[in-house]
């Protein structure tokens, strides 16, 4: 090998070498898993520091270095079939909308009486010909979907005996366990490739609490959550999957699916107008390259980032917006809502009737249904780093536009009031999560949805100020409580198939 061959393999090896280890750091700041072939969102802060989490109040007995520790890892994790993963690249590279039929839809097990013929579905139309659905046991179109039962999906989520996320569930339940079930939606069951989702480290801090005052009991944190659905579905997967698993308490937890501010706002074109950066600036070659290399990816929101820059003045703010004029509904009380007000804003009407026929089916069996407040991270004046918070910014101000951030700062706060005051006329535990979140970005991927930080940050706020609730009924001898005699216990599966179809 001549020497000037050599030269020229030293500094192709150098070079990428050098790019290997740009690779390498880039994707530790920026929070990607190292040995990802093709990247999801980003991960965010491998942790969290002790600072933030002293401004979490703790309950009595709750040490600190609880934190840190994660669940028992899912013993029904398993490989994914072949098939499978090739099939969710080729759908991933489709890149399509956000309402567009997505990779992780193809995993999912559609209501059948929902998807009836896909061809006349604008969104499962775009499915590739092939679906998995399930028959409802009610005959009803709601939830539209589960997800597949007893599999570990290519998006990363590990489903249970029922298509939940999460570990197997006890069959039959034990004497000593406590079943705590989460109801939501994608804010609840999390993104699916990250390791745990908030209510499984909820349920990993109960049992390390109850080892660390020697109860004789078990939690079993259950996890219904689906992204994309609101409050009718909410319901009826209460009516139709968590009765039959007789839980002692529901938790609910969402505020976004159904947040139109529409409902107080005059016409106002609802499209964005030209003088908004665009969400997609970038060559397609690049933003391709991206969705494989950290690296890429921080050339490709560089790029993004130069005209988002200039749009909100250089620093992050709020993107311009059009005028428009807020019109509270008449003689509605903002700080001390009427429940009975025949027009809340932001579906407040339609969520109240949700609640009311989750809360009767669970007295039904016995069981206590709590509620939370749900966090936007939002606020008048909020400046973000518009290559950090891409997404923030693009949920902010193109998926809520026109909306300004005072607005919908001042309709989440009003939304959690109206929950806050049903929990206390129904005698509902409230678990006040907006009030005892920090408000930290870098915990967030968008406006509403966490990182892996962040998802620990608010089961940590969830667990504790679960306690109280739990302490009392352990120590009334209300829980755990035993499975009534002659009460069926099987759970409530499902078998999907698979259909095919071509739409014209």
């Amino acid at each position: 090998m001549s020497s000037r061959l050599k030269n020229i393999l030293l500094v192709c090896s150098s070079v990428v070498l050098s790019l290997i280890a740009a690779e390498a750091i880039v994707r530790t700041i920026d929070g990607y898993a190292l040995g990802a072939l093709r990247l999801n969102t980003p991960t965010g802060p491998a942790s969290v520091g002790a600072e933030l989490v002293d401004r979490i109040p703790r309950a009595a007995g709750v040490e600190r270095a609880w934190f840190y520790g994660d669940p028992p890892p899912l013993s029904n994790r398993r490989s994914v079939p072949e098939e499978w993963t090739r099939l969710y690249r080729s759908l991933q590279d489709k890149d399509p909308g956000l309402l567009d039929f997505r990779a992780a839809d193809m995993f999912k097990a559609w209501n059948a009486v929902f998807a009836r013929d896909p061809c006349t579905s604008p969104h499962l139309r775009g499915a590739p010909g092939r679906l998995f659905v399930a028959d409802p046991a009610d005959g009803k179109p709601i939830p539209p979907y589960r997800f597949i039962p007893n599999a570990t999906l290519p998006s990363g989520l590990v489903t249970n005996q029922i298509g939940w996320r999460g570990a197997p569930i006890e069959v039959p339940r034990g004497q000593k366990t406590v079943r705590i079930v989460f109801v939501g939606a994608s804010t609840t069951v999390d993104a699916h490739f990250q390791p745990f989702s908030w209510p499984e480290f909820v349920g990993s801090w109960l049992n390390q609490w109850a080892a660390a005052k020697r109860l004789p009991v078990r939690f079993e944190a259950l996890n219904a959550g689906r992204e994309g659905i609101s409050s009718p579905d909410i319901a009826a997967v209460v009516r139709t999957e968590v009765l039959p698993l007789r839980p002692d308490l529901v938790v609910y937890y969402e505020g976004a699916n159904q947040f139109r501010l529409a409902s107080v706002v005059e016409d106002v074109s609802t499209k964005p107008a030209g003088n908004l950066p665009p969400t997609e600036t970038s060559p397609s070659w690049l933003a391709t390259a991206a969705r494989y290399s950290a690296l890429a990816g921080r050339i490709d929101a560089a790029v993004g980032a130069a005209v988002g820059v200039a749009a909100s003045k250089g620093n992050g703010g709020e993107w311009p917006k059009p005028d428009y004029r807020l019109v509270w509904p008449p003689g509605l009380d903002e700080l001390d809502p009427d429940l009975a007000y025949p027009r809340l804003p932001v579906s407040l009407n339609e969520i109240q009737r949700d609640l009311d026929r989750i809360r009767a089916d669970l007295a039904g069996i016995g069981s206590e249904f709590a509620l939370t407040s749900f966090f936007w991270l939002v606020k008048d004046g909020l400046v973000l780093d518009p290559i950090r918070h891409k997404y923030i910014l693009q949920q902010l101000n193109t998926a809520n536009y026109p909306y300004r951030y005072r607005d919908m700062e001042r309709l989440a706060a009003f939304q959690n009031r109206v929950f806050a005051k049903y929990a206390s006329t129904h005698g509902l535990p409230f678990i006040d999560v907006a009030r005892f979140s920090p408000f930290e970005t870098d915990l967030f991927v968008d406006a509403i949805h966490t990182n892996p930080a962040g998802s620990r940050v608010r089961g940590w706020v969830v667990f504790n100020q679960l306690l109280p609730v739990l302490e009392k009924h352990l120590a009334d001898g209300a829980w755990p409580r035993p499975w009534p005699p002659g009460a069926p216990s099987p759970l409530p599966t499902f078998t999907p198939r698979e259909i095919t179809f071509s739409c014209k």
